[in-house]
């Protein structure tokens, strides 16, 4: 029987699926992500329409087999949209007493200077329970039997035992008041986590179904991003376990043994079960920094490369120069989340960007009409958006776009109801400013804004940063870019454009390239010094071989599992690191040299300056292992 691997993007218009079988054949199927009246799931209804094409037999809706289904890789909107929505599960925080303001007060940093009302974003969680407990770094003076030693050698002082029947008492009355999910967040509970793992036994016994661990989430430095990341995780893996659930009983036959995997942020594959909240914020946009990646490698090998991925809501750009750029701090919607992910920025402008002419100017977004009810030209009574811009001044062409519209989906962009929605703003910017415009001149000013916008993003992660845009490829991809890449390309100075033969899935097509990854994080307190090399190697292989035996039965020879090394490295008196990879590094006999001068021109990069004669520490190690 045909067996056929399926990789799906669950984008916020359209939902892509790529469909590989065993003999050969390629199947590509694109539809809503939303469209109530007609499916209730659009991945599984993209599963469905393969499988009929492939099988050559009608499938009904709700009942797919899984029996010619060989595994599904899938990136997922779930998580980010619950979270922008504020969707996701009720959920408490456990943090330590005198703490309980803690997340809510952040680091009191200003996103615009200039703003005179600085609106703090809503905080996600529902209730705080403040534990009577303390652990802190050890004083010379501090008693014998109250020394404890960190994960990372650091010397502690436990000052006041965790009261177990005090958690208990409010941990129950928080479960009474209906709550499920708890995120427990302790002070230097990244080197010494133990309270923690005894407030989550005690949850898990007072019926909580979803507990965070801030130790195990990220066990990291800095208080406020690992609990931030740790609330993230309770409120949004309920929501993904939810979702895979509903997804696996759509299927008939063996639902639960399929291989079913999802794409987390940091580019890798993760199973489903082990999939998690704090790390799907990117799931749908790193499946496209991997495609790109693996398509640019063959055709321009040795080049940097500019992602430019623009879909239906938004468009997101980012950057690959024979490694993935991955970042440890990020802040979505409003929600600072330590966990490795890509380093994508993302702006609103996609081709569902609504268009507005106001004040006086022509404006794209950032709000977006969305798969529903979408631009004008979807026939489903829509608001004006790019997407009508590009059909009004033929970009966009109505025969050669899939005929999936109208009462029956089979009829194509409505061309004549953009032109109307256009010729409207055309004459509202024509009255404002005393000059008649036609509406393909209105439809060129609405794309040159746009493309003014994704411009300055793409400037923001390379030229910002020290790179030369010239020396790079655009690669494009998204079911919008090839539509603004020549321009966009223009305003930039980029002589070349890529775009692969799967550039209107590419995302989808990644995730069918994707390695699976295990990632592992530990704590460390050393300088970057010969006298501290010993102890970074030992603890790298130990943390290698941990990394690596939760893949090894994933390999394909039993065996077959590269990782990359990481130290997470600062300045002393600085609060900001990097992670450097020392994978080549490390061998050397000058190795500490050698890893200073590779953070030295880091650090020149990103800030313009290194501190001479500062001494360098070095705070995590970390290991990322796949297959």
């Amino acid at each position: 029987m045909t067996t056929i691997d399926f990789a799906i993007d669950r984008g916020g218009t359209f939902t892509d699926v790529y469909g590989a079988c065993d003999d050969g054949r390629v199947f590509v199927c694109k539809l809503l992500s939303e469209d109530p009246d007609r499916y209730p799931d659009a991945p599984s209804e993209g599963i469905r329409r393969v499988l009929e094409q492939a099988l050559g037999a009608p499938i009904p809706p709700g009942s797919i087999p899984t029996e010619a289904i060989g595994r599904i890789r899938m990136g997922t909107t779930v998580a980010t949209n619950a979270l922008l929505e504020r969707k996701g599960e009720p959920t408490a925080l456990c943090i330590t007493k005198g703490f309980g303001d803690l997340l809510r007060i952040g680091y009191q940093d200003r996103p615009d200077i200039f703003d005179l009302e600085i609106r703090r974003p809503d905080i996600i969680y529902q209730e705080v329970v403040e534990i009577d407990e303390r652990i802190r770094p050890a004083r010379p003076d501090d008693p014998p039997d109250c020394l404890r030693t960190g994960i990372g050698g650091e010397p502690l002082a436990l000052i006041r035992p965790l009261d177990e029947e005090m958690v208990r008492r409010e941990l129950t009355r928080v479960r009474a008041s209906g709550i499920s999910s708890l995120a427990i967040i302790l002070l230097h509970a990244y080197t010494w986590p133990e309270h923690e793992e005894a407030i989550g036994r005690i949850a898990a016994e007072c019926g909580f179904t979803q507990v965070s661990l801030s130790s195990r989430v990220m066990p990291m430095i800095k208080a406020v991003s690992r609990g931030d990341t740790t609330v993230v995780d309770a409120y949004l893996t309920p929501c993904i376990r939810r979702y895979i659930s509903g997804f696996r009983s759509r299927f008939t036959g063996h639902a639960a043994h399929t291989d079913l995997m999802f794409m987390r942020s940091d580019g890798g594959l993760a199973a489903a079960d082990s999939f998690r909240g704090s790390a799907a914020i990117l799931s749908g946009p790193a499946g496209g920094v991997v495609g790109y990646a693996r398509t640019t490698e063959r055709h321009a090998p040795g080049r940097p490369v500019i992602g430019f991925d623009m879909g239906g809501t938004s468009t997101d750009v980012s950057r690959y120069d024979g490694a993935f750029e991955i970042v440890h701090e990020s802040q979505t919607a409003g929600v600072r989340i330590q966990a490795p992910q890509l380093a994508i920025h993302t702006v609103a402008a996609g081709g569902g960007s609504r268009l507005f002419f106001r004040n006086g100017m022509f404006v794209v977004g950032p709000e977006s009409a969305g798969a529903h009810p979408g631009p004008v030209c979807y026939r489903k009574n829509g608001v004006p958006a790019l997407t009508d811009a590009n059909v009004v001044t033929g970009r966009l062409q109505p025969a050669f776009f899939p005929k999936i519209f109208g009462p029956n989906e089979d009829q194509p962009l409505d061309n004549t109801a953009a032109r109307r929605a256009l010729a409207r703003l055309a004459n509202k910017a024509g009255t404002a400013g005393g000059r008649a415009l036609t509406p393909e001149e209105a439809a060129a000013g609405f794309i040159e804004v746009a493309n003014q916008t994704m411009a300055r993003a793409i400037r923001e992660i390379s030229t910002m940063r020290g790179h030369d845009l010239r020396d790079h490829v655009l690669a494009v991809f998204g079911g919008a870019g090839g539509q603004h890449a020549c321009a966009i390309a223009r305003i930039l100075g980029i002589r070349e454009i890529f775009i692969h033969r799967h550039s209107g899935i590419l995302s989808a097509y990644g995730m069918a390239l994707a390695d699976m990854v295990e990632d592992r994080q530990r704590p460390v307190s050393a300088n970057l010094d010969a006298a501290a090399l010993p102890g970074l190697r030992a603890g790298l292989a130990a943390l290698r071989r941990e990394t690596e035996q939760r893949l090894a039965g994933h390999a394909p020879n039993d065996g077959s599992v590269s990782s990359r090394l990481y130290l997470h490295l600062r300045f002393d008196g600085s609060d900001t690191g990097f992670m450097v990879d020392v994978t080549t590094m490390l061998d050397d006999p000058a190795a500490d040299s050698i890893i200073a001068r590779a953070f030295h021109r880091r650090h020149q990069r990103e800030f313009g300056f290194v501190v001479k004669d500062r001494k360098i520490l070095v705070t995590d190690l970390r290991v990322r292992a796949t297959v």
